[in-house]
């Protein structure tokens, strides 16, 4: 019997053995199907390595593909089918997506609707702003306080037309859900709309769902230390439901409390109760994910989706991806409220995309009204703040093929950054801005 040193991955490059990555593989399978028992997912990586050892020789390192066909041989044979099929079921979404990303493809629009990713487009070339030469040129001859402003009203509109959609629906929306990817703009939508609603004399209360997560501990975690909390089963989704109910037929509950600092939960905190005529507001990348709120009648839910439309076109002809628009948002917030530096986000991400994938991306489709929240000036001010850092993160992680993910985010990054005129001053963003929620300086800043 022979330790089991090194793996062969799929690019060919040898890395060490890590027995850690086959027990989260394992408990964030199980995790998938509610379970989070860490003791058994660690027993059966341990079962894995025990029969790596017997089958490979010292001179003989097995491949990815090896480790993962015996992981579900594994998880069969120890009747833990249900984790099984969650575990090939990943296996085959990262082959689909890798067979994706080996083509050249266009912005990806998911379950977009082309009617709203076409009036977007239209306003970007109304605006001179769908490619980034034209972008340039508006902030080289001193128009991004107007730019600003045409960006911030475009985005005003969308909201509107949200809270006249609710307006026509009067006593029939009980829950009102703001859906969309990480950074997308949910927190100041849902301000913003809260505010319009009021002003239109209706009665609402939010329903804060990060306190239903559970316990930071009881999430999978990487040979990294980072742990793996984007996905819907990171929070209590059962108490979530009973709690929703019992508010809309006007019972009191104790909502729970959640302290990011520690990582952990404190049931039954804060009593919370709602009146007849009020609407519930509920902020959340998972608010359209079948499993939320599945309790409450589909007639009574108003379903918003948020998303950085942006259709600006780089040098190169393609269009700037949303998702790297998101990725910059996120690490200039998570630097201020969550005291993450910025390559903690950089090398995080690959955890939120593939929980974007799995639980957000697929359910676009069912929404009601779809809001662009993109801003053209935006990539400005990050490549004023940024683009030094993605330099350095492109030759940082280069050669480190543990890191693959993030060196070919730093380098796709960089190289738009590169492309766009730089600019400082950010006085000229409103404070009520979505953009504020990520430079910082925002309004409706509750933390």
């Amino acid at each position: 019997m022979a330790d089991v040193q090194f793996v062969v991955k799929r690019s060919g490059d040898i890395v060490p053995f890590k027995q850690m990555r086959i027990t989260n593989a394992i408990y964030r399978a199980a995790v998938s199907v509610g379970g989070r028992d860490k003791a058994t997912a660690e027993a059966l990586s341990s079962e894995v390595t025990r029969i790596l050892q017997d089958t490979f020789p010292a001179d003989k390192y097995p491949t990815v593909e090896e480790i993962q066909d015996l992981v579900e041989k594994v998880l069969i044979e120890n009747g833990h089918a249900r984790v099984a099929k969650a575990y090939i079921l990943y296996r085959e979404e990262r082959t689909r997506i890798r067979e994706r990303s080996k083509s050249k493809a266009e912005q990806a629009t998911g379950n977009i609707p082309w009617e709203k990713i076409w009036r977007v487009l239209d306003w970007a070339v109304d605006h001179r702003v769908n490619t980034v030469s034209g972008l340039n040129q508006r902030i080289k001859a001193g128009e991004i306080g107007s730019l600003i402003m045409e960006s911030e009203i475009a985005y005003r509109q969308d909201i509107e037309q949200v809270a006249e959609l609710i307006q026509q629906r009067e006593g029939e929306v009980r829950v009102v859900l703001i859906a969309g990817p990480s950074s997308s703009g949910k927190t100041t939508t849902t301000k913003i709309l809260n505010e319009k609603l009021r002003n239109s004399g209706y009665s609402l209360k939010e329903l804060a769902l990060d306190n239903y997560f559970y316990d930071l501990e009881m999430h999978p975690k990487d040979e990294f230390g980072d742990y793996d909390f984007e996905t819907p089963q990171a929070m209590d989704l059962d108490l979530i439901n009973e709690h929703a109910q019992k508010l809309i037929a006007g019972e009191e509950v104790l909502i729970p409390s959640y302290d990011f600092k520690t990582g952990k939960r404190t049931l039954a905190q804060t009593p919370m109760q709602f009146k007849q005529n009020e609407i519930m507001l509920i902020d959340s990348l998972f608010g359209l994910y079948p499993e939320m709120l599945n309790g409450v009648d589909d007639s009574a839910k108003m379903k918003v989706y948020i998303e950085p439309l942006m259709q600006m076109k780089a040098n190169d002809g393609h269009y700037i991806r949303w998702t790297d628009i998101r990725l910059m948002r996120r690490m200039l917030r998570d630097s201020v409220h969550r005291a993450y530096d910025y390559e903690r986000t950089l090398t995080h991400w690959h955890y939120v995309r593939a929980s974007e994938r799995r639980n957000i991306l697929p359910y676009q489709k069912y929404a009601d009204f779809i809001v662009n929240s993109a801003m053209p000036y935006e990539l400005s001010l990050y490549a004023h703040r940024l683009r030094d850092h993605f330099a350095g993160w492109v030759e940082k992680f280069a050669d480190d093929p543990l890191r693959q993910d993030a060196f070919e985010r730093a380098q796709r990054v960089y190289a738009m950054l590169a492309q766009i005129t730089p600019y400082e001053d950010e006085s000229a963003v409103p404070e009520s801005s979505v953009i504020r929620e990520f430079i910082g300086g925002s309004i409706y800043d509750s933390h």
